[in-house]
């Protein structure tokens, strides 16, 4: 189920939160679960047996590792919860693109790796996979204490609001909102309209700029000119800040409405002034888990700038692979690493330079050299072909201009104009004051009034703008 339908926004959500605010409170935690596993089973009936199976298998392996004073049945047991909650990721998103890949080695592969292709990836299994692993390490390294309940922790993995694409919760950070919290009537009332914002972002500006690239990179991208595939990657960079952020602002919606404090997942990534900086404000639970359960115990920078290095690389070729079963994903991931690589690499030279009286690039030039290297490399994530990618970044710098013509142009410029303003208004001291009165604002009764008009009348515009539209999922649902 996608919360921008209509199934979920006409039937679905205001029935559950009715059913949900007018049970006891004792009894909201198993609504809570129930709906979210008929929201899971309306997308993917067939993985729901083995998503549940899983979770209990992890429940019990984790309290059984809790329960010895051994420590190599401790590691074991830990060993086993892992190999479960990533054995599954493995073997849906990995195990066809690895033997493809060996069967042009050994061609009697073949077909193992036709078999294997047929197989669907189940929507968000890489959400709750990487939630089931922080769960496990976290109570292994005594961060967290295990959980009494089954059905609380099949609660913290399956939650629907950010079941299917995030953000990433740890359940430290969730822990005492499951077992007690409160809803306000201001939680419910900043949560819908955080919840609206969200919905706006996607149907109102993703969907019509990914409709443009859609409708252009049906063709050969050889046959583009140079303005048109510049067009074309601003409106992709565009689509995927405000498609991803737009589910994290309902899921963060969602779940204040109910009384969670989920973790901010973006914080307007696109006013970077290095790569570095960008990966720190985009998903930002992403590059948490990466940090935490990966980066660190790879040995972080505490083995010499050359590992230092290393590990950075490694983390962001992985990163890269997570995202995607396909080259163009591991190619966007390793780019990705490079640029950090160089990042600190010249900021250690810069802080030399600047002492022998060096100056640094000018905020004007950081920003905009970090966003162009940004939306270049969005083309490697968008265009699966990494031959095709290639070519459509030749063509990027190809300078040979035409003519644009575009479907619903005055649309889709007007659209392309609006994301650029929300993505660099923060740039400016009256744009963060205003995204910082929009999103965490406590309002007054009279400002509810006014605010919640707005976002009725913004909600029932986008459910318009979402039936004289073709269906547009999310573009994270597939990892």
């Amino acid at each position: 189920m996608v919360f921008s339908s209509n199934v979920f926004l006409l039937c679905f959500m205001p029935v559950f939160f009715l059913v949900y605010f007018l049970l006891p409170k004792k009894t909201r935690n198993y609504t809570l679960l129930l709906a979210s596993l008929v929201f899971y089973a309306w997308g993917a009936p067939d993985f729901l047996v083995q998503l549940l199976l899983s979770i209990i298998a992890n429940f019990y392996l984790v309290k059984a590792m809790c329960r010895t004073d051994k420590p190599r049945r401790k590691k074991l047991l830990c060993t086993l919860s892992l190999f479960v909650s990533l054995g599954l990721l493995a073997y849906y998103k990995y195990a066809g693109f690895f033997l493809e890949n060996l069967s042009l080695l050994t061609p009697h592969l073949s077909p193992l790796t036709s078999h294997l292709s047929t197989i669907v990836l189940p929507i968000g299994i890489s959400f709750f996979s990487f939630q089931s692993v922080t769960y496990t390490l976290d109570t292994y390294r005594g961060v967290n204490r295990p959980m009494d309940r089954l059905s609380d922790y099949m609660l913290y993995i399956t939650m629907f609001p950010q079941l299917i694409a995030g953000p990433i919760v740890r359940y430290n950070e969730v822990a005492d909102q499951i077992r007690q919290r409160e809803s306000t009537l201001d939680d419910r009332l900043q949560g819908f309209y955080r919840f609206v914002i969200g919905l706006s972002k996607k149907i109102l500006i993703a969907d019509v700029l990914g409709a443009q690239v859609d409708a252009v990179l049906k063709n050969p991208v050889a046959g583009l000119d140079t303005g048109t595939a510049w067009i074309v990657a601003l409106a992709y960079t565009f689509q995927i800040y405000f498609d991803f952020a737009g589910y994290s602002d309902m899921a963060i919606g969602l779940g204040r409405i109910m009384g969670f404090r989920f973790p901010e997942n973006f914080d307007n990534p696109y006013t970077s002034r290095s790569v570095t900086e960008f990966w720190k404000r985009w998903h930002i639970t992403l590059g948490n888990f990466i940090m935490n359960y990966l980066y660190i115990p790879l040995g972080g920078n505490r083995k010499g700038k050359g590992r230092t290095y290393l590990n950075l690389w490694i983390c962001f070729l992985l990163s890269g692979l997570w995202h995607g079963a396909s080259w163009n994903f591991v190619l966007w991931g390793a780019f990705h690493g490079l640029f950090i690589c160089l990042d600190k690499l010249f900021k250690v030279k810069g802080e030399r330079l600047k002492v022998k009286g060096a100056s640094h690039l000018s905020p004007f030039t950081s920003h905009l050299s970090t966003f162009l290297i940004v939306s270049i490399l969005w083309m490697f994530f968008r265009i699966e072909d990494v031959g095709d990618a290639f070519t459509f970044v030749g063509r990027m710098f190809a300078f040979d201009f035409a003519p644009v013509t575009l479907q619903n142009e005055a649309r889709f410029y007007f659209t392309l104009l609006l994301a650029f303003v929300f993505s660099f208004i923060t740039l400016f001291p009256f744009g963060k004051k205003l995204q910082e009165k929009v999103y965490f604002a406590h309002y007054t009764d009279r400002q509810h009034v006014v605010v919640w008009i707005i976002a009725i009348f913004a909600f029932l515009f986008c459910i318009a703008a979402l039936n004289a539209s073709r269906f547009s999922p999310f573009i994270y649902f597939r990892f």
